[in-house]
Formats: C-alpha cells, sequence, structure tokens
C-alpha cells in the first residue's frame, strides 16, 4: 500500500506514478479517488518545479501554427509585413518586433510570453 507523502526525489516520482496508474478508474467519492486527486496533486508539483515544460522558441511557434493550420508564408504577411521581411523572419535575419508579436498573437492565437522570448538570430 502507497502512503501519501511530499514526492522529494525520482523513486518517489516513480513510485507516485505507479500508484496513479493503480487507482486511474477509482470512483468518483471514493477514499481511493481522493487518494488519486492528491497523488496527481503532488505529481503536478513536483513536475512543475524539477521537470518544467519550456514554451517552444518563437519561430519555431511560428512555423508550428504554420503547420498545423495549413498556413503559407503569404498568410504571414498581414502579421509581419512583405514577402521579404516574412522571409527575413522565419530565416532569423531579423528579430520580431512588438508590433509583428502582437498582430501575430491576434491573428493566429500564438501566446504573446512564447513570442516576446529571446531567440537568436543566423550569423
Amino acid at each position: 500500500m502507497y502512503s501519501l507523502q511530499p514526492i522529494r526525489t525520482k523513486e518517489d516520482h516513480k513510485a507516485a506514478l505507479t500508484e496513479i496508474e493503480r487507482l486511474f478508474d477509482s470512483t468518483q467519492g471514493t477514499p481511493e479517488f481522493d487518494q488519486l486527486e492528491i497523488l496527481v496533486t503532488l505529481v503536478e508539483a513536483y513536475e512543475n518545479k524539477h521537470e518544467p515544460i519550456l514554451p517552444p522558441e518563437p519561430i519555431a511557434a511560428i512555423l508550428y501554427y504554420m503547420e498545423s493550420r495549413g498556413l503559407t508564408r503569404h498568410d504571414l504577411e498581414s502579421a509581419i509585413g512583405s514577402r521579404a521581411r516574412v522571409a527575413e523572419i522565419l530565416n532569423r535575419k531579423r528579430p520580431l518586433t512588438l508590433e509583428m508579436i502582437r498582430k501575430l498573437h491576434q491573428q493566429l492565437g500564438i501566446p504573446a510570453r512564447t513570442l516576446i522570448q529571446p531567440y537568436s538570430l543566423a550569423q
């Protein structure tokens, strides 16, 4: 039987995940379900602290949004500018401006916090 405790190590984390798997189909309102909810909260806190998922880098995020929505470079012109400017941005020759970030966020729904991150330009 697993005893609830803080998750401090990778071994604790692994044991908690195993217990979550065992409790996964518990019925709501049962002590097992309550234990499942507590374990999930503990695991999330541990993972956020020790294994955070970082947002993607801005150009990678733009390329992902383009691919996942079937957009072309032409579709970015209203947010970024001319065809040449879109190419400069996507090829990392020029950084995104604040105005471009605002428009990409509004038009494509890319989180602004992703777009404002620093990223390296091509040499």
